[in-house]
């Protein structure tokens, strides 16, 4: 008999934590997590999953302006928020049937509470006070939204939580944040009909992605109508007279808006876990620091995916969990590899990017060729849309290696996911170069660039 009540205690229901307690309660080890508000975390709840919906829902509008021009006739059309919301709920519920169901039919208990650490091996339920000890604690809490409580004012502000349950679509809205959260949800919101602004201290959009695609979305969404401030900062929020809000800027500007979006990143969701008292090392952030194998400075408790702030995506959580698996429960110590993640951001137009920018491929290797092409994709000959396809390889030229791929354009994501492939096993520009290409697609674009646009050699352009 186990001097333990549990072999495993998992805090926090998300896709890092459902799918451990899944696995491991397959495996016949005694389970529980305990989540304190609903099962399927924030991908499924308030964040991936009803984002994407959001995305498809916004670029209706485009769809059907741009179907006049291949011969169809539509008559006026209107947004309905309250069913779109509804419809959404529908499915975020379905979702988190299917994690609860897959949990149970595994043989783990869930347990609907907060759940904090006293110790090592001890957890309190907070909902009834109970006790419980375990082997081993896997904490895979996630993270929350930047609050930025220094901001005055910050109160009357929402972040991506509430913007997926607002109770009216608000007629203008002011995000602040130049990030792919705040890029997402500008082109939402202006595709339902919303007056966007944005307002961002840096000099670019995205400032960790290729600047090709920075300059690329950038232009994309100004000649929407997109109201993007760079080198600015929100300093205060207020209440208008009116009605709506006053945001005042570090440059002395004067922005209303019904609504005010804080989008201003994601802090690991620790407060209040009881990592003291179990003496579980954070950094500065608040972030749960761990070793290459997801364990924490304390040997029984174990910590993967957003709180751990490794990389803040949903696959990657799941990846971590999976090696969590293989090395505590089947004695193949298996280390997370964060190398070339394939990542999108759900823009309009869309990006799709894996591995090294331009910059950092520049500052990596002596020599690197750079392959380019920028053009309207075929669905804008007859829709009359003026926006532009950028496509983009970078090629180490020493070991003619691919190092990078970054693509502005529709169905982005999907390329990128396809392109991590090749990238993972290492692939040359040969082999991309004797690839037949699909014709006629956009992707064709990847396997037909022959010859480099230009190269950089020690950080010169060539």
């Amino acid at each position: 008999m186990s001097e333990f009540d549990y072999d495993l205690f998992v805090i926090g229901g998300g896709s890092g934590g459902v799918r451990v307690a899944h696995l491991a309660a397959s495996l016949g080890k005694r389970v529980a997590i305990a989540e304190e508000y609903r099962f399927g975390g924030t991908c499924v709840i308030r964040g991936c999953v009803p984002k994407k919906l959001f995305v498809y829902a916004s670029q209706y509008r485009e769809h059907f302006d741009d179907a006049a021009g291949f011969g169809w006739d539509v008559g006026p059309a209107t947004m309905d928020w309250p069913r779109l919301i509804v419809a959404k709920d529908a499915e975020v519920a379905r979702l988190e049937r299917l994690y609860r169901g897959g949990l149970e039919s595994s043989g783990a208990e869930l347990l609907q509470t907060r759940a904090e650490l006293l110790g090592t091996h001890t957890i309190r339920l907070m909902s009834s006070g109970k006790t419980v000890t375990a082997e081993r604690i896997l904490i895979a809490t996630g993270a929350a939204p930047n609050a930025h409580v220094a901001l005055p004012g910050h109160e009357l502000c929402i972040t991506s939580n509430e913007a997926f349950d607002l109770p009216a679509l608000p007629g203008s809205i002011l995000i602040l944040g130049g990030g792919y959260i705040a890029l997402e949800f500008a082109n939402i919101f202006h595709g339902l009909g919303v007056e966007v602004t944005v307002v961002y201290r840096g000099k670019e959009i995205l400032s960790r992605f290729d600047h090709d695609l920075r300059a690329g979305l950038y232009q994309a969404m100004s000649d929407k109508g997109i109201k993007i401030l760079v080198t600015d900062v929100v300093e205060q929020v207020s209440k208008a007279e009116g009605g709506g809000l006053i945001a005042q800027t570090m440059t002395g500007q004067a922005l209303s808006a019904d609504v005010i979006m804080l989008a201003l990143g994601r802090e690991p969701n620790t407060h209040g876990l009881g990592l003291d008292a179990a003496g579980v090392q954070t950094d500065e952030r608040g972030a749960i620091m761990v070793d290459a194998y997801s364990q924490t400075n304390i040997p029984s408790i174990y910590a993967l995916g957003d709180v751990t702030d490794r990389a803040q995506l949903t696959p990657v959580a799941i990846h971590e969990a999976m090696c969590f698996i293989e090395t505590v429960y089947k004695d193949n110590p298996t280390s997370p590899d964060h190398e070339l993640i394939p990542t999108a951001v759900f823009s309009q137009p869309e990006i799709g990017t894996i591995g090294l920018s331009e910059e950092a491929a520049a500052e990596r290797y002596e020599e690197i060729e750079v392959y380019r092409a920028q053009f309207r994709p075929m669905k804008a000959t007859l829709s009359g849309r003026a926006e532009k396809t950028i496509m983009k390889l970078v090629v180490d030229a020493a070991t003619r290696k691919v190092v990078g791929a970054h693509i502005l354009g529709h169905d982005a994501g999907e390329m990128a996911q396809l392109l991590g492939i090749p990238l993972k096993a290492g692939a040359t520009k040969e082999d991309f170069d004797r690839t037949m290409a699909v014709h006629p697609t956009a992707a064709e674009e990847l396997v037909t660039m022959y010859k480099p646009t230009y190269r950089i050699r020690n950080g010169e352009r060539i």
